[in-house]
C-alpha cells in the first residue's frame, strides 16, 4: 500500500476507532433497568457498570495524551483499542458483578483514543486537510453515543445480553487490526520522565470529585460521604496543582493550561459536555414516560434510541461545515455559532416536546450544535499549545468535557427526582421537570457562549508537525 493511498485512510480509521469508543457510552444504557436481574444484585450496586467507565475514563484520558506524547501516540491508541477489546470479552463471558465492573473499566480505559488520535491528524496529515479531520474526529464522541444507543437497545431485545459485549469486542478487534496496519507512527514526541505523582494526584482528585456527582442523589447531597468525598477532592486538587507547578516535568502543564485560550475554552468544554449530557438523559426518560401523565409518549428504548440517531448522524454531516466556519472565521466564532444552535436546539424542546418528531426535531438541532462545538475546541486548543503537548492537551480539554458530563448528571438527576407527581404506585417526572431540564441545557450553552466570547480572539490554527529548520516547536499563541 503506498504512502499516499495509506494517508487518505487514516482520517476514516481513526473517525470508526472513534465510534467504536465512543459507543462505549450507550452500551449498557438499554441495560440499565434490569442490570439488577441480571447481574444477581442491588440496583444501587448495579449502577457501577455505568459509573466505572465515566470513572475510568476521566482518569485514564489526560495520562494516555502525555504517555502518547511521550513514548508514541499510535502506540497508545493500540494499547487503549486492546483494553476495550479485553474488557468486553470479559464481560462477555461474565454474569456476575465484580468482573463486569472491571470490564466495564476496561473499556473506559480507552476513551483517551478520540484525542490522540486528533492529535495524530495535526502530526500527519497536510495543513490544508488538519481542520476538516479535527471536525470529522471531533464528531465521532457524539456521532456514537447516539447511533450506539438505539443498536444498542435492539440487539438486547433480540438477543442475550451478553452480544453487546461480544459485538464490541469484534468491532474493537476489527478497528485495532485496521489501526495496526493503517495508522503512521507520530515522529512527535516529549521525551522525559513521566510525572507518577501528579498522575496518582489527578487519579484521586477526580475519583473522589466524580464519585459524589455521579452517586450523590443515591447517597444524599448532605450526607457524611458526599461531603466528606467533595472536601477531600479539594484538598486532593490544591495539592496536586501545587505539586505540578513546582515538577519540570508535570503530567499537566497549568502555566500553559492557565493561558486564556486554553483556560476559557476547557471551561466552554464543561459546559457545552453539560449542555450534551442534558438531552442524553432527559430525551429517553421524556419518550418512555407513560401517556398516562399527560405529556409521556410511551415509546420504547428501540423508539427513543431511534429518536436521538438523526442527531449522531448530523454532527457527521456537519463536520465539512464546522471546518469552513473555522477556515473562514476561526475556531472561535465556530464554537459561539455552536453554542446558539445547542441552545436554539433546547428551546424548541422546552415549548415543543408533544409528539416524537418535535423531540426528534430539537434533539437533532443540539446534536448538530453539539457536533459544530465540539469540532472547534480541538482547533482552539492545539493552536494554543506547543507541538509535543498535543495529546496531552487534547486530553485534558477531553476531560472537562466528561467532567461536564458527570456535572450534567448530577443536575438532571435531582430535577428529575424532586419534581415528580405520583402515577399508580410510583412517582414520575412532571411536565414541568422536563422543561426545567430543557431550559437549564439552554442555560449551560448560553454560559459557554459567554465564555467563549472571551477567548482570545487571535489563535493559530492546528499545524502539521513540520518544523522548519532550527525551529524546536511551534510557537503558542497569545
Amino acid at each position: 500500500m503506498n504512502n499516499l493511498r495509506t494517508r487518505r485512510l487514516v482520517l476514516p480509521t481513526l473517525a470508526f476507532t472513534g465510534i467504536v469508543v465512543s459507543l462505549m457510552q450507550t452500551l449498557v444504557v438499554p441495560l440499565i433497568h434490569v442490570l439488577p436481574d441480571l447481574l444477581h444484585t442491588s440496583a444501587s450496586t448495579a449502577s457501577w457498570v455505568v459509573t466505572a467507565t465515566l470513572l475510568a475514563a476521566a482518569v485514564v484520558t489526560p495520562v494516555a495524551g502525555r504517555l502518547g506524547d511521550m513514548y508514541g501516540k499510535r502506540r497508545m491508541i493500540l494499547i487503549s483499542m486492546g483494553l476495550l477489546v479485553a474488557g468486553s470479552v470479559v464481560c462477555a463471558l461474565s454474569s456476575s458483578m465484580t468482573p463486569v465492573v472491571i470490564g466495564r473499566i476496561l473499556q473506559g480505559a480507552a476513551t483517551g483514543v478520540i484525542p490522540l488520535g486528533i492529535s495524530i491528524l495535526r502530526d500527519e496529515l497536510p495543513r490544508e486537510r488538519i481542520a476538516s479531520a479535527i471536525s470529522v474526529m471531533s464528531a465521532t464522541m457524539g456521532v456514537g453515543g447516539a447511533v450506539g444507543m438505539p443498536l444498542a437497545a435492539w440487539t438486547a431485545q433480540n438477543f442475550n445480553w451478553h452480544v453487546l459485549f461480544w459485538t464490541a469486542a469484534g468491532l474493537g478487534a476489527v478497528a485495532a487490526v485496521a489501526l495496526a496496519v493503517i495508522l503512521p507512527e507520530s515522529s512527535v514526541r516529549s521525551p522525559g520522565r513521566f510525572d507518577y505523582v501528579g498522575a496518582v494526584g489527578l487519579a484521586v482528585g477526580l475519583v473522589t470529585l466524580l464519585m459524589p456527582l455521579t452517586k450523590g442523589a443515591q447517597w444524599g447531597w448532605t450526607s457524611p460521604l458526599t461531603l466528606g468525598l467533595l472536601a477531600t477532592s479539594v484538598v486532593v486538587f490544591l495539592a496536586w496543582g501545587a505539586f505540578e507547578l513546582r515538577t519540570d516535568e508535570p503530567l499537566v502543564d497549568l502555566r500553559t493550561s492557565a493561558s486564556p485560550t486554553v483556560l476559557l475554552t476547557n471551561l466552554a468544554s464543561v459546559l457545552t459536555g453539560f449542555a450534551m449530557y442534558a438531552t442524553s438523559l432527559t430525551v429517553p426518560q421524556l419518550l418512555q414516560s407513560p401517556p398516562e401523565t399527560g405529556y409521556g409518549l410511551g415509546q420504547s428504548m428501540v423508539v427513543a434510541g431511534l429518536c436521538m440517531a438523526p442527531a449522531g448522524i448530523v454532527m457527521m454531516l456537519l463536520s465539512p461545515v464546522s471546518a469552513r466556519i473555522t477556515g473562514r472565521y476561526g475556531p472561535r466564532i465556530t464554537l459561539m455559532v455552536g453554542t446558539v444552535v445547542i441552545a436554539t436546539g433546547y428551546l424548541i424542546g422546552a415549548v415543543a416536546m408533544s409528539a416524537i418528531w418535535q423531540i426528534a426535531l430539537a434533539s437533532t438541532v443540539i446534536g448538530a450544535g453539539i457536533g459544530i462545538s465540539y469540532a472547534a475546541m480541538p482547533a482552539l486548543i492545539m493552536g494554543a499549545v506547543p507541538l509535543h503537548e498535543t495529546g496531552a492537551a487534547n486530553g485534558l480539554n477531553s476531560l472537562m468535557r466528561s467532567m461536564g458530563t458527570s456535572f450534567s448528571a448530577a443536575v438532571m438527576t435531582v430535577v428529575l427526582t424532586n419534581m415528580t407527581k405520583p402515577l399508580g404506585p410510583v412517582d414520575v417526572p412532571t411536565h414541568a421537570a422536563f422543561v426545567t431540564t430543557f431550559l437549564i441545557g439552554a442555560g449551560a450553552a448560553l454560559l459557554a457562549l459567554l465564555v467563549a466570547s472571551f477567548i482570545p480572539r487571535r489563535v493559530q490554527s492546528p499545524a502539521p508537525a513540520t518544523i522548519e529548520p532550527g525551529a524546536t516547536e511551534l510557537t503558542p499563541a497569545r
